[in-house]
């Protein structure tokens, strides 16, 4: 092909790919990986034709396919847009995009979907895709979306900014039942929340710890939604996707016996469910405040389980800013989410290499998955013809994040302090963005 890309070779890298770690060569010829040479082949490509990166003693690995972030573009741009955190994504690993619809205004019709589309086009460094919303009153929208345009719906069976709490049975019904893609879902019972969180008002005041979260965002809401959502999809035949586990219980409605491509009800775990505990709370406050909560070190080692067995198909992020004003309000006013597209690889990669998960095993999670369950073509693996999305990893590499490197719009991170072993240079190696099908 004519590329107006130089042609370049990564050298000697130990590609992970397919459940196999071997070193080779990968020959890029513009947007798409040309040939894959393992140690020992012979390519008939000749060298001198192509510029050469030296990756003697560096992982690579396909890009990361985050499949659920907040870019809070359009109308909550103070906090983020694509422009930065599409940015920030890349350098951590992060070559494509999937983000949620709870934005200013709420993306809950064709055409403000077809916005934001416009929006990336002009201003993200990575591949994108973006969610429809589901409210009380869209499902005429919801059923002219386009599966090989649009990730997917997003519904939210728990609290949410605007219009987005979807509460009505009949349409949860007509939902599950009509969505013409999948159906992604945040699962936690409004009604337990709100109890909890008159109870702890009354106990507390204005003087909350942050401690207490998980108790309010308690293991009992998320399992009585999520229980409802499988119960849903079953009736209905519909294929669900869990966002964000948090809780053993949950654990319990995922099935680990058929491969991921024959699955209907698929799960998620975010990378700081599977990084932080309740223990944490004391030290970090509000940073770490989450919907759903970051819960107990017990929930915690359940859900890093539940990954090895492949209860849990893909690991994300949830990726979603708020200003350094916003966190430091008091406990009940502070807005709950967090950055980390930045550093969800190298998180991963840090529990890697304290023994706690294998190398294929994340990009399984991280890569080979999320192509998978979305359907994207040509994407999340090194293999010939597909876009040469990739990152290089040094695993030997110390540095620290601190906020002089973090590259979030809101210029701060929970992981900060946190002293990494490996470094990740992530880059498409693309002429132009590719809107994921």
């Amino acid at each position: 092909m004519n590329s107006v890309l130089p042609k370049k070779l990564i050298k000697g890298a130990f590609i992970v790919n397919e459940n196999r770690i071997a070193k080779g060569d990968v020959f890029i010829d513009g947007s798409l990986i040309e040939q894959v040479i393992f140690e020992g082949e012979k390519s008939d490509l000749h060298e001198k034709d192509y510029e050469i990166i030296d990756a003697a003693g560096l992982y690579l690995l396909p890009g990361i396919i985050d499949d659920q972030v907040h870019f809070r573009d359009p109308g909550v741009t103070y906090k983020a847009d694509i422009y930065t955190e599409s940015k920030a994504a890349v350098a951590g690993g992060v070559t494509s995009f999937m983000d949620m619809p709870n934005t200013i205004p709420s993306t809950l019709t064709i055409d403000l979907l077809e916005d934001k589309y416009r929006i990336a086009s002009e201003k993200s460094f990575s591949n994108y895709s973006f969610y429809m919303g589901a409210s009380n009153d869209n499902l005429d929208e919801i059923v002219k979306v386009d599966p090989e345009k649009v990730c997917g719906i997003k519904v939210f069976m728990g609290s949410s900014t605007g219009n987005m709490l979807v509460d009505n049975e009949k349409t949860l019904d007509g939902i599950f039942a009509n969505a013409p893609t999948i159906v992604t879902v945040h699962c936690e019972d409004e009604k337990t929340v709100l109890e909890n969180l008159e109870k702890y008002k009354k106990e507390y005041g204005d003087d909350a710890p942050t401690r207490i979260h998980p108790l309010i965002r308690s293991a009992e809401a998320c399992l009585k939604s999520s229980s409802k959502a499988v119960a849903l999809a079953k009736k209905h035949g519909t294929r669900l996707h869990i966002l964000h586990l948090s809780t053993a219980e949950e654990m319990n409605l995922f099935d680990n016996s058929i491969s991921l491509s024959e699955k209907k009800i698929t799960a998620e775990v975010c990378v700081h469910h599977l990084w932080f505990s309740d223990l944490d709370y004391d030290k970090k406050g509000n940073f770490i405040k989450w919907n759903p909560a970051i819960k107990t070190a017990a929930d915690k080692e359940a859900l890093l389980k539940a990954v090895l067995e492949d209860r849990i198909d893909v690991i994300a992020t949830d990726h979603a800013p708020h200003t350094l004003e916003e966190k430091s309000r008091p406990f009940f006013t502070a807005p709950a989410g967090g950055p980390m597209v930045q550093h969800s690889l190298v998180a991963m990669l840090e529990l890697y290499r304290q023994g706690k998960i294998k190398l294929e095993k994340v990009v399984e999670k991280m890569c080979h998955n999320p192509a998978i369950l979305f359907r994207i073509k040509n994407r999340g693996y090194i293999r010939p013809g597909y876009f040469a999305d990739l990152v290089l990893v040094d695993l030997e590499k110390k540095w620290t994040v601190e906020k002089s490197n973090v590259l979030y719009k809101c210029c701060w991170s929970p992981m900060e302090g946190t002293m990494y072993c490996t470094n990740v240079a992530g880059r498409r190696w693309k002429e132009k963005l590719f809107i994921l099908k």
